[in-house]
């Protein structure tokens, strides 16, 4: 059994609330042709970056999390939440902005809507982050930079410089196609059509290699790990690639599946298994967490299960 519990990881990045709304579905509006949904019952969770910190939480480790959210109700309840799941919280709020909603509208299992609220944090706000963050990262293992393109890691670069100063492993979910901010970053996990994104298409797997080496070495990267869906993943390092295989089962609902990879990592890394190891241990979550519905976690007993 791993020393999971020991492993202390900061999370930084774009935190969310996720709401949703299921009911009933019998009828069509007669105002446009729109299906009517009469809710029956609502649940909230933590997304976005909050989404890896309770991933993290759920195999035991030592989470906290850092960014911005509003001053409004929704900021409150990522509080609770965090409250809740045992995560530290490092929030700003912003009483400018108002904190990132996603609300979800499922009929029947079906998401049939997804509804956004959201606001970039003001400058003042993310300066006060970023020295705070410098004094802070020095009490943790292992850095993840979750990023979602809503502008709560403007100071990346500066971050990552002082996460690596400090001696800590840090990760990147990237977002967009510049990339060039994570320059300096031990590994950043993005999936084929980020990737894609970036470099281009590739025809064969010889093409892909030399792309995905080719990214890794000009960004300075130790290490780039690809997620390739139904054909598993890909860790390209100096010296090495590893594929590993997807773990086979049915695949209910792939949201959120990326915040389960970058925190199962983490987790791995802070206790000190290799990377390969660790990626291993990814995947597995990985093929766990698709089988649930909505942004959902894997547990330390689900992990070693097998």
């Amino acid at each position: 059994m791993m020393a999971i519990q020991q492993g202390r990881i900061l999370v930084v990045g774009d935190i969310m609330l996720d709401r949703y709304w299921f009911g009933e579905v019998n009828r069509i509006s007669p105002e446009a042709p729109v299906p009517v949904v009469r809710v029956q019952s609502s649940d909230e969770r933590l997304g976005g970056a909050a989404n890896v910190a309770r991933n993290i939480a759920a195999l035991g480790a030592q989470a906290a999390l850092m960014g911005v959210v509003g001053g409004d109700e929704p900021g409150k309840k990522v509080a609770q939440l965090l409250q809740a799941e045992g995560i530290k919280p490092f929030l700003q709020a912003d009483p400018s902005v108002a904190t990132t909603v996603k609300l979800r509208v499922i009929g029947r299992t079906q998401q049939l809507l997804r509804v956004d609220f959201e606001q970039i944090p003001s400058q003042d706000v993310l300066q006060t982050k970023l020295n705070d963050f410098i004094q802070w990262v020095k009490d943790f293992d292992v850095v993840i930079f979750s990023d979602y393109g809503k502008g709560g890691l403007q100071h990346i670069p500066a971050m990552i410089t002082a996460a690596r100063e400090a001696g800590k492993w840090v990760l990147i979910d990237p977002k967009g196609s510049d990339w060039e901010r994570y320059r300096g970053a031990h590994l950043i996990t993005p999936n084929r059509g980020e990737l894609k994104e970036v470099v281009g298409g590739w025809n064969s797997e010889d093409q892909l290699t030399a792309k995905a080496q080719q990214v890794r070495e000009h960004l300075g990267l130790e290490a780039l790990l690809v997620t390739r869906s139904e054909q598993g993943m890909s860790l390209y390092q100096p010296d090495q690639v590893m594929h590993v295989p997807t773990v086979a089962r049915e695949v209910f609902d792939v949201s959120g599946a990326g915040d389960t990879v970058i925190a199962t990592l983490a987790c791995g890394l802070a206790a000190g298994q290799s990377l390969p190891a660790s990626v291993q241990l990814a995947n597995r979550a990985a093929g766990i967490v698709v089988g649930k519905l909505g942004t959902a976690t894997v547990t330390y007993q689900e992990l070693f299960a097998s």
